[in-house]
């Protein structure tokens, strides 16, 4: 450890100087790193396909970059030797020489590692990564070094990983700057892709098949930033943190949900708060659930909806997961439709107080007016695709039920019962998935309009009203076109 100590007085030194004096002081028979050989992304054929680590367009940023940009560790390419995020580069030296004296291994394995997937990772990022061969196998090693340090130390304890009780970075001490590391962690622009992240962590404990572990720590670790339950996808298409903290807030049952053809736009889609309560439709938070995983019981006129704590760095995630869902184009856009469905219910400060007090939010900040703010400039600007969001079936069974709920409750009248008639086969035949439906229409009805006996005999009487006044217009109609002789 005597190399370290050499190196971290010099806090302003290059992470890749700093890099080689460790392995200077190593056996000479491991690979030196000190070349200056060329990158030879330019020579690779671009792939799309590949592609999952994006920069942030430039409109997005425009007056908000804090939102996008890391406020104090640079993780991958993007933000690499910036000047404000130097300080932290000692740290995630300090955080390798941790790693090798725990595991009794030498920089070599590791190095020559990364270098086998050297392209496979450069392919993840956006454009022409212009930094040497070795100064990327460099990064990539750190940068994931500092993000499996965390994970591990915040899943087990920093203290059982080797580190003292008031280190500055990793122990619970410093969870203060943790907070501002893990808001850096979920940006779309400072991420590591998930099999670097594997393959250091299978280095470290000596197993190779460690496919999903990384994907298990990122959730654990970020479980708190969020507030609701996160579920891992089975999946190996982990691309990086954001990816992995991205699919495990999409609800299960999402491939059975359809949009309704019905649906052209957002207004007419998702009704705001006041109209569902002018409905009677009773609004409860469920803790323990999938954030995006809303659901509406139509037999109890019931809108359940995961917990969501919100804090001043829940701007910043929606944002970044918003980006990402803009920049992928295969992924959707169900992050954006829970945002836009969840402005819909904030449009004031008496509306945030109602999913307050009805715990289906809480927040940390200076007033209910802020929560309602920060929801609508989210949704400011914001390009949505009404035809691909999932809660376009939720919100057409919440349309119908109001529609139902708003025909008078006067069971004589023949008008209301015609009404009722035309609306049932209107959203019937324009439904496109009727099958499911069912079920809550019939629940409709009969706690509407077959709830008791009188009831039902004011309807039975209705209907044989309609068919007399038809009979009788019919037989009108037909006598005075064809009179008797």
């Amino acid at each position: 450890m005597a190399a370290v100590e050499s190196v971290l007085p010099e806090a302003q030194q290059e992470p890749s100087e700093a890099l080689r004096i460790v392995v200077d002081n190593s056996p000479k028979d491991e690979p030196s790193v000190s070349s200056s050989e060329q990158p030879r992304q330019d020579d690779m054929e671009c792939s799309w396909a590949k592609l999952s680590i994006y920069r942030i367009s430039n409109y997005l940023k425009d007056g908000d970059k804090k939102a996008y940009v890391p406020q104090v560790v640079s993780l991958g390419p993007y933000h690499h030797g910036d000047e404000r995020l130097r300080p932290m580069e000692q740290h995630k030296l300090r955080c390798l020489h941790q790693i090798l004296a725990r595991s009794h291994q030498e920089i070599g394995l590791y190095l020559d590692s990364v270098k086998e997937v050297e392209q496979r990772a450069r392919a993840c990022y956006e454009g022409t990564i212009s930094i040497s061969s070795d100064e990327f196998v460099q990064m990539m090693l750190l940068d994931g070094c500092f993000v499996i340090e965390l994970l591990r130390g915040y899943d087990r304890g920093f203290g059982k990983l080797g580190y003292p009780r008031n280190d500055p970075i990793f122990s619970r001490w410093g969870s203060m700057l943790k907070t501002r590391i893990m808001r850096d962690m979920i940006l779309l622009e400072n991420q590591i892709p998930v099999f670097i992240l594997n393959l250091l962590l299978g280095l470290q404990l000596g197993l190779a098949d460690l496919e999903l572990h990384a994907g298990r720590l990122v959730l654990n670790f970020f479980q708190s930033e969020i507030g609701g339950w996160l579920e891992l996808d089975p999946s190996p298409n982990q691309l990086h943190c954001l990816k992995v903290l991205w699919r495990s807030l999409l609800p299960r049952d999402l491939e059975q949900k359809k949009t309704p053809e019905w649906a052209h736009n957002r207004e007419q889609l998702i009704p705001c708060l006041t109209v569902l309560r002018e409905a009677r439709i009773k609004l409860r938070g469920e803790y323990g659930s999938i954030l995006g995983d809303i659901r509406f019981m139509a037999k109890d006129g019931i809108l359940k909806i995961p917990y969501l704590v919100i804090h001043e760095g829940t701007r910043s995630l929606f944002l970044n997961l918003i980006a990402f869902e803009q920049s992928q184009f295969d992924c959707g856009n169900h992050i954006t439709s829970y945002v836009i469905f969840m402005h819909s219910l904030m449009k004031s400060p008496e509306d945030v107080r109602y999913l307050c007090d009805h715990e289906i939010i809480e927040h940390c900040l200076g007033n209910d007016a802020e929560v309602a703010d920060l929801f609508n400039r989210l949704c400011r600007e914001l390009a949505f695709n009404i035809s691909g969001s999932y809660l376009s079936a939720l919100s057409y069974d919440l349309e119908n039920y109001r529609l139902f709920r708003s025909i008078p409750n006067d069971p004589d009248s023949c008008v209301a019962f015609i009404k009722l008639i035309y609306l049932f086969c209107v959203r019937s035949l324009a439904a496109s998935s009727l099958a499911h439906k069912w079920r809550g229409w019939g629940a409709i009805l009969k706690n509407k309009y077959f709830d008791n006996p009188w009831s039902i005999i004011s309807i039975i009487a209705a209907f044989v009203l309609l068919v007399l006044t038809s009979a009788q217009t019919f037989y009108a109609v037909y006598g005075y076109y064809w009179p008797r002789s």
